[in-house]
């Protein structure tokens, strides 16, 4: 059978501009030798894959430009990581950002260069004694179960083990990268081992895209959702309820805004709400499942000799609910839904604001239903997400199938079922989606709604998942047509993941200054003097009567000062009144954007009930 190299193949179809290939599925180098009648895709820079495989290659010139800065330096690992890569070292050098400089310069130099980049495949032996002053690298190659392991080589200047694949020259690689930060980093993730150097870098095809990057970050430093909550008196977070949140007025109620809508349109939509105990005996969680899967996360309480855990998921309790009494067909779909607070045992290091807690709330739901109807049920859901997520200002969003993993419950012929049938159900919702691999949920394969922000940044808050398993284990059933008893398919699903989560991807998303349905305060009365105090005691009377949520304002400070303060705080409306408003009878609306506009009393009550009104259901 006749074989062609990546380079020949380039060079026969004269193709411009190839960084890597796609041979039958897998993407390899240019260097790469396979069948000439395989299947073959060429990546360029317009290709998916073609910024990983680049930043790739820039990882390994920093560890270069590294290792001829600091020669005694050891090499760790440099994965490419969402948009960037960074590299693990050993050095006697404290790398500081002063350094940064230095090292891009060096990497520039090495570009310029221009050295090939050649693969080699070597036995393990022969790896060991490359790598012999390279600790970290000989641990590695040392734990591969294979014979054979492959190195990545610019010419005779440097070496990396590597799995590729890379640019063919670092001549190839972008001139458009900047080293962005330093952390430390345990060597495997192991608090007992090496603490290592962690140097983030980030790299782009052009300077208009790096520049883009580097405006966003800076965008999202300045909307960090827990900076807006302090301006604006929500919430806050300590030590001794650590991923717990604190809710201020303020934030409380933000919180039950959302959860108020997202209600109403459950009820809408056929749902039956209910709430299931916090603690539950490990019994039932061994049952179903979550024991074995998931101990390692659950909070644990000890009473009278029995062992209970606080829940960190709602369906066992949802399932419990379900077999309170005989169901027929006729009684499906049953809809029940929770807002149930969960507490997870997330690790210390990993908590991070409201967007990573241990204690949260999920606008969490159940559906059980007949296998014929997980279609429709899809369905209806996907409208359902579609309204909410548009209301919220989400006019678009991903879809991510993710199927069976590794570790999981049931046979792999419910496994293709579950699948085939939540693929279709999708597709005939007129919803696209990309495979998540081996990422479904122990129980059964989902789908996961992704959302993108204003800065370009993607949340994953949405879930569906389809469930044969946990009815047939915990033992609930409903009387079929053909009057047998069958287990009912639970969908697991949600529209916003955890209320806190969502909190803080709104603020970030709109600054803090969230749509006027949602803001906490929708309007602040403020007096110019003390002697318009009677006229807007009158209007923020009027405001509260007509369900406005607004704060009054009569401090004797100039208004030049409670304007600020207030915008500060996010209130995106306020009604600045003084003598000539008093007179006219009217008032004066300053938008948060700063643009003002003085309309009649009527005009501007009027104006501001249908600003502030909630969204039809």
């Amino acid at each position: 059978m006749n074989k062609i190299s990546g380079f020949e193949y380039i060079k026969k179809n004269d193709i411009k501009k190839a960084l890597a290939l796609v041979v039958d599925g897998t993407t390899v180098d240019l260097s790469t030798t396979f069948d000439e009648n395989a299947k073959v895709e060429v990546i360029t820079k317009d290709h998916s894959l073609a910024l990983e495989i680049m930043r790739h290659t820039t990882a390994h010139i920093m560890a270069q430009a590294l290792q001829e800065l600091y020669p005694q330096i050891k090499i760790a690992i440099g994965p490419t990581i969402e948009n960037g890569f960074y590299y693990d070292v050993q050095c006697d050098h404290q790398i500081t950002p002063d350094d940064f400089a230095a090292i891009e310069k060096k990497m520039q130099d090495i570009i310029k260069a221009d050295y090939k980049i050649i693969r080699e495949v070597v036995s393990k032996a022969n790896a060991l004694e490359i790598f012999f002053a390279e600790p970290f690298k000989r641990e590695l190659i040392s734990d591969l179960d294979v014979s054979e392991v492959s190195i990545y080589r610019h010419e005779d200047k440097f070496a990396d083990l590597c799995r590729g694949p890379h640019l063919p020259k670092t001549g190839m690689a972008s001139h458009h990268f900047k080293i962005m930060k330093l952390a430390g980093a345990y060597w495997r993730g192991d608090s007992k081992r090496e603490m290592l150097q962690r140097i983030y870098a980030t790299s782009w095809f052009s300077k208009e895209d790096l520049d883009t990057h580097l405006y966003n970050l800076a965008e999202a430093e300045k909307r960090d959702h827990r900076k807006i909550a302090r301006d604006m008196d929500l919430f806050h977070m300590q030590e001794e309820a650590a991923g717990s949140v604190f809710w201020h007025p303020r934030g409380w109620t933000l919180y039950n805004t959302l959860r108020d809508y997202v209600r109403k349109c459950i009820q809408q939509d056929g749902y039956l709400e209910v709430c299931t105990p916090q603690m539950i005996d490990r019994s039932l969680w061994e049952a179903s499942g979550h024991w074995e899967k998931y101990r390692e996360h659950m909070f644990i309480a000890e009473s009278e000799g029995r062992v209970l855990a606080i829940k960190p998921m709602n369906c066992p309790g949802a399932v419990q609910i379900f077999k309170q009494g005989m169901k027929s067909y006729r009684d499906l779909p049953l809809r029940l839904a929770e807002f149930g607070c969960c507490h997870r045992n997330e690790p210390s290091g990993s908590l991070y604001g409201v967007m990573r807690v241990r204690g949260f709330t999920q606008d969490d739901a159940h559906i059980f239903c007949t296998p014929e109807q997980i279609n429709s049920e899809t369905k209806k859901f996907c409208q359902l997400l579609t309204k909410i997520y548009s209301d919220m200002g989400f006019n678009s969003f991903s879809v991510k199938f993710s199927d069976r993993p590794e570790v999981r419950t049931g046979s792999d012929e419910i496994w293709d079922i579950a699948e085939d049938l939540l693929k279709k159900a999708t597709v005939e919702s007129g919803l696209e989606f990309v495979t998540n691999k081996g990422e479904g949920a122990f129980y059964g394969p989902k789908l996961e709604f992704v959302l993108k922000d204003k800065l370009g940044r993607d949340w994953q808050c949405g879930t569906l998942q389809v469930d044969f398993q946990m009815p047939e284990r915990l033992g609930a059933v409903y009387v079929g047509e053909d009057g047998e008893k069958h287990h009912p398919i639970m969908l697991h699903r949600a529209v916003l993941g955890s209320l806190e989560r969502f909190i803080g991807i709104l603020l970030e998303n709109y600054a803090g200054k969230l749509p006027l349905w949602l803001s906490p305060v929708q309007m602040v009365v403020a007096t110019i003097t003390n002697d318009s105090n009677a006229y807007a005691q009158k209007f923020f009377n009027a405001l509260e009567q007509n369900n406005i949520r607004a704060k009054l304002d009569l401090r004797s400070e100039k208004v030049s000062y409670k304007i600020r303060e207030h915008s500060i705080a996010k209130v995106p409306l306020m009604a600045i009144l003084g003598a000539n408003e008093s007179a006219a009878n009217t008032i004066t609306i300053r938008k948060i954007d700063g643009i003002q506009e003085t309309l009649s009393w009527e005009k501007a009550l009027d104006l501001i009930k249908k600003s502030c009104s909630t969204p039809t259901i």
